[in-house]
């Protein structure tokens, strides 16, 4: 391209134009200035010239741009207060230097008369004469899809500025290369107008005005405030009024105790599941909303970039799409990793408690909605690549259907399963096939554009992807009445939403209800929020706490961020827990209980010190044990009971109502004669047998009593019975007291512990851990079944110890992740460890 040729023109004519905004005659007042400054006063002409140089950057003049970078690279006219400013125009990159272009022409079409500064409102009328050429009448013709978004995202532009009413060149170049590289425009706030004399600085925020300002200027403002500052006083008079006349520290320690004594292992094992996944859920519904949104603000940052073109031909769009996405990243990011939480919360967690049939919906829901917000780009391959998970997802539900139906549940079988390793291995089938071919997909959506596609088109597919893979797990979960009930009510949602919005209310609320009368703690879950109220207030009270502003701060931060931060800290917690919790591995063992006692009893300890023997006994640590014993007898080593201890803190008449109202009154042990009554010509039925309380009601000191509540643990006694028989066959058992062992048991076996007579003979499981080698080694009881015992009271299964097998749920978790993305053509086949499955109700 030839250059123009300059004009003649003195300096002072040049500095004129210059001072009118004369992008060339900028340029050349700084090539004179750098000129003049080799001859004389050196460093008053460079800082001259630069200062003339950053104006004609500003306007995108390539030679003052050379010559600014030359200026910085050998430090001429360089100071402290021009260093940052010409730094960051010399490091402009190509594609900002052209959108700096594009957005000259833009302000200057919005500008029409050359103003410095120009009135949004201003801006706001000349938008409409961007799209037109010079000289050229508005056209009255219809507007088109795409000039309106162009003028939608002008508007944004021009009144995006919160920090004052006109808008500058500098401020419209500034928040259109923000936007152009992917950071959309704030709102503005909204305000009174700006045509008060009495103010040389228009103030945006209310709060920066004296108190009469804001009356006057912002009423509905200072009125919000004000009933602000009433609920606050409201709030906090009310709280020191309620705390003075409720003992609140008395209620701190019995709330404390509640939920000390309630809260136990199985009701965390049932409940941080359920909370983990359904947060993650709620992580993900929102991730994907704010995906809409992005969706959204990719078609108005496409409306730009197509107008920025228009005045700047040589713009890279490609570079601006991928500044677009990066800056976008973040809602997949999060929604992947909460992806990560409900899958390997889904398996734990109680299916009971899930909806399955409706969550199933909900992600179908998501599935085609997040489909249609694809970006153009990638829908070449992700609707083939939508098509064939969903019909491999079908392909494999086939496998649900009755038998009758084999022609359609061929689809789904598996003909030829192909071990790769131990752990992994390859399905042959129809779904296998076709989920082959969509990784294919998948691995060609990423290919696209030079491997650009990764971030451009797999990235937001993937969260397609997995809502069609969670809508599938979801119905491999569901019943048929669930997905009829489904079905129902959501037409019902559709047709009859305030009546169906009241009557799942009710029907939640009655379910609730029934659950907790169930459970016979609706009492308790009242005394609990009678009494968290005065402790509420209190804390409230104490840390000046106004709900408006947590609600405001709620609103203004990242729940999703809150809701991630949190799942992790649980999930980082229980994961320690349970790594301790596993302890040491165990296995079966075949060692007997005479080996046992040979080896560290009192015959080991006559040849060897006791000391010797636990040393060598120490070996067997971890054997797990199922020995024959003579049950010798039992004792209650703890009661704990959380009700009482709560109710021994209160007032002794406060104390008597709870424990008639949670517990249960002494039996009625007074029988009245009756002498008048008629002589019975039948002999009179068997009296039933007396209650044993009626022993001790007289010694109680209360009329009712909450033993309901206790939970007990025991030692048992057990003999080991000799190798030998008597004459009528018995098995005899062996008098040395020092072979006995002690076993720990915890609640769960008081049924069956309660029940045994002295001598029954009892087949037990255990663990060999503590002190081995010692008299009367003491071990947990795993599990107990009496062998003899004709007592009907006494269960006649085996008992066991319920614990929780962490490992076999942690397998059962990566398993269940590992084929929600792979299965159908990857299974996992995670191998249950046999020595430490522990058997849980009914083994």
């Amino acid at each position: 391209m030839l250059e123009e040729p300059e004009e003649e023109l003195s300096v002072e004519e040049l500095e004129e134009s210059a001072k009118s905004g004369d992008a060339k005659a900028q340029s050349r007042v700084g090539r004179y200035y750098l000129a003049l400054a080799e001859e004389r006063d050196e460093e008053l002409n460079n800082c001259t010239a630069v200062s003339w140089l950053v104006e004609a950057t500003k306007q995108g003049r390539k030679d003052a741009v050379k010559m600014l970078q030359h200026c910085l690279a050998t430090r001429k006219g360089i100071t402290s207060e021009n260093f940052e400013e010409v730094k960051k125009l010399c490091t402009e990159t190509r594609f900002e230097r052209g959108v700096r272009r594009a957005a000259l022409v833009m302000y200057w079409k919005l500008n029409p008369e050359k103003k410095r500064r120009v009135a949004v409102s201003e801006l706001l009328e000349n938008v409409e004469h961007v799209n037109t050429e010079p000289g050229d009448a508005a056209s009255q013709s219809p507007i088109s899809s795409s000039t309106q978004k162009q003028r939608r995202v002008l508007e944004s532009l021009v009144t995006s500025k919160v920090s004052c009413y006109d808008v500058g060149l500098d401020d419209f170049v500034d928040i259109t290369k923000k936007y152009a590289q992917g950071i959309p425009p704030s709102p503005t706030m909204a305000g009174a107008g700006g045509d008060d004399d009495d103010d040389d600085d228009v103030v945006k925020n209310p709060d920066d005005l004296p108190l009469h300002q804001k009356v006057l200027k912002f009423p509905l403002h200072a009125l919000l405030e004000i009933k602000e500052h009433l609920i606050d006083w409201a709030s906090r008079a009310g709280m020191q009024w309620l705390s003075a006349l409720i003992p609140t520290h008395h209620v701190n320690a019995l709330v404390f105790f509640f939920i000390i004594s309630n809260l136990t292992i199985d009701f965390f094992i049932f409940l941080i599941p359920l909370l983990v996944f359904y947060l993650s859920f709620f992580s993900m519904v929102i991730c994907t909303l704010r995906v809409f949104q992005n969706s959204k603000a990719w078609e108005n940052f496409r409306a730009l970039t197509d107008l920025l073109s228009r005045f700047e031909p040589g713009l890279d769009l490609e570079q601006a799409e991928t500044n677009f996405v990066w800056t976008h990243l973040e809602p997949y990011l999060y929604f992947l990793l909460s992806v990560v939480f409900v899958v390997f919360s889904f398996p734990v967690a109680d299916k009971a408690w899930i909806p399955c049939s409706e969550l199933a919906a909900v992600a179908l829901f998501f599935t085609v909605t997040s489909f249609l917000s694809l970006h153009a780009s990638a829908e070449l391959f992700a609707r083939r690549a939508l098509l064939t998970e969903v019909l491999s997802g079908v392909c494999a539900l086939t496998q649900l259907l009755p038998e009758s139906v084999w022609f359609l549940r061929v689809l789904g079988t598996t003909f030829v399963t192909v071990p790769l390793g131990e752990m992994v291995a390859l399905n042959v089938g129809v779904p296998c096939l076709l989920y082959g071919h969509l990784f294919y997909l998948l691995f060609r959506m990423a290919q696209l554009r030079g491997f650009r596609g990764t971030y451009l088109c797999l990235v937001p597919y993937m969260v397609c992807f997995v809502w069609c893979e969670l809508c599938l797990a979801l119905l491999h979960s569901s019943s048929t009445i669930g997905l009829i009930r489904t079905c129902v009510g959501y037409l019902l949602f559709l047709f009859a939403l305030p009546v169906l919005t009241l009557g799942l209310a009710a029907m939640l609320l009655f379910q609730v209800l029934q659950w907790f009368m169930a459970l016979e703690i609706t009492k308790m879950l009242v005394t609990l929020t009678v009494c968290a109220v005065p402790v509420v207030l209190r804390l409230w009270t104490r840390f000046s706490l106004n709900p408006l502003v947590v609600a405001r701060s709620l609103s203004r931060s990242s729940i999703v961020k809150l809701i991630l931060v949190w799942l992790s800290a649980v999930v980082l917690f229980c994961w320690m827990y349970v790594y301790r919790s596993e302890g040491m591995k165990v296995y079966n063992s075949t060692l007997t209980w005479p080996e046992y006692s040979n080896l560290c009893g009192p015959k080991a300890w006559k040849e060897y010190n006791m000391a010797q023997t636990q040393i060598l006994c120490s070996h067997l640590e971890g054997h797990r044990v199922t020995w024959t014993g003579r049950f010798k007898y039992v004792r209650v080593t703890d009661i704990e009971n959380g009700a009482q201890s709560v109710i021994g803190l209160l007032p002794v008449f406060v104390g008597d109502w709870m424990r008639c109202l949670y517990g249960e009154a002494y039996p009625l042990c007074d029988n009245p004669s009756t002498p008048t009554a008629p002589p019975q010509p039948l002999p009179a039925p068997q009296p039933p047998p007396e209650d044993p309380l009626c022993k001790l009601k007289k010694l109680a000191k209360h009329e009712c009593h909450v033993k309901r509540f206790d939970r007990y643990k025991f030692e048992v006694t057990l003999g080991m019975p000799l190798e030998r028989k008597s004459k009528n066959g018995t098995v005899v058992e062996d008098e040395d007291a020092t072979k006995d062992i002690v076993l720990r048991a915890s609640n769960e076996f008081g049924p069956v512990l309660l029940h045994l007579s002295a001598g029954s003979l009892v087949e037990f499981s255990t663990v060999l851990e503590g002190r081995l080698g010692s008299k009367w080694p003491v071990f947990e009881l795993k599990a107990i079944h009496c062998l003899t015992c004709a007592d009907a009271r006494v269960p006649s299964g085996r008992q066991y110890k319920i614990e929780h097998d962490w490992r076999r749920s942690a397998q059962g978790a990566l398993q269940f992740g590992f084929d929600f993305f792979f299965n159908p053509f990857l299974t996992a086949q995670l191998e249950q460890d046999a020595e430490t499955q522990v058997r849980g109700s009914g083994g």
